[in-house]
């Protein structure tokens, strides 16, 4: 099987160029490891951060990215966790550096999830957590093989209650293909979807850094535009969110375009009064680039607590 070749994360062009805080410098040199494993026929790429050798964790957490994002969005977060966690992150098929497949559906999300994990040695029934479109991918796994998990954590995904229109607007954005003459043009012109204000420009930066690739002449955002397509629709989350076969969570930002504290409480009432639901302050949809630490308290303490009530 040929792999697609990741970039070299130490690239100068990869570089961030505004100041950068030390907790962020920090996070970025935590030992990490770049791998491939094939998924139905398909590459699928991941990171993995290195444990300390002393007393290594034995449970795991594995990150999925929103629609057409990657695993480097989880950089600065994953290090957070991985004195406690062992800690991964994948590309799902069609995004970020893993390969692309002639049709995307959420079974085969599913099947790159659990493969990933495996790989990675996550451990025992491992906890997931998923952004965006990444979260409505963790319904459905937690839904079908829920007991081979610790728990699922549902990061700002709407399920909007029956009868409101399910805005297709950023999927519609995400189905052109765009190009640039320049890496430094790309990168300029990366934008948050939803649109958004982010108090830490340096971590949208970043993000967009590892977000171009070089593509046919000219440079192009890391994801097949056919990756967002309807089949990876085509799925009753709202049915996977109340069949989470483990223990579950959302956490939604209190200034999300997506997710207000009326769907939130209407999501609640279909995970079951078991469920947590954390409100994180000032914070938008994409809240671990708005509230990094703020985000990373509220998972550790819930799968503190999990863990303490045997997940």
């Amino acid at each position: 099987m040929t792999h697609p070749n990741p970039p070299d994360w130490s690239a100068p062009e990869l570089a961030v160029t505004q100041a950068t805080p030390v907790w962020f410098d920090e996070a970025l040199a935590w030992p990490l490891e770049s791998a491939f494993v094939e998924v139905e026929g398909c590459p699928v790429h991941y990171l993995r951060w290195s444990s300390p050798a002393q007393g290594a964790p034995e449970r795991g957490i594995l990150f999925v990215h929103g629609g057409a994002a990657h695993a480097n969005w989880w950089r600065f977060i994953a290090p957070l966790l991985a004195r406690r966690y062992r800690v991964a992150a994948l590309d799902l098929s069609g995004m970020g550096d893993s390969g692309r497949r002639e049709v995307y559906d959420a079974r085969q999300g599913s099947a790159e999830m659990l493969a990933v994990a495996a790989a990675a040695e996550l451990g025992p029934r491992p906890f997931v957590v998923g952004h965006s479109f990444g979260g409505y991918m963790t319904m459905r796994l937690a839904a079908i093989h829920g007991q081979d998990l610790g728990g699922a954590v549902i990061v700002d995904s709407p399920i909007r209650p029956p009868g409101e229109d399910e805005s297709a607007t950023p999927r519609r954005a995400l189905s052109l293909e765009r190009q640039y003459p320049s890496f430094e043009i790309a990168v300029e012109r990366f934008r948050l979807m939803p649109p958004q204000e982010c108090a830490n420009p340096f971590l949208v930066e970043f993000i967009a850094r590892h977000s171009v690739r070089e593509r046919d002449g000219g440079w192009s955002w890391k994801f097949d535009v056919n990756a967002m397509g309807a089949r990876r629709w085509d799925e009753p989350f709202a049915e996977h969110l109340g069949n989470m076969n483990c223990k579950r969570a959302l956490i939604y930002g209190a200034d999300s375009a997506l997710v207000d504290r009326r769907i939130a409480a209407h999501m609640a009432g279909i995970m079951g009064p078991s469920a947590p639901v954390v409100e994180i302050p000032q914070a938008h949809h994409h809240l671990l680039l708005d509230q990094p630490f703020a985000f990373v308290t509220a998972l550790d303490a819930l799968l503190s607590t999990w863990l303490a009530t045997g997940a």
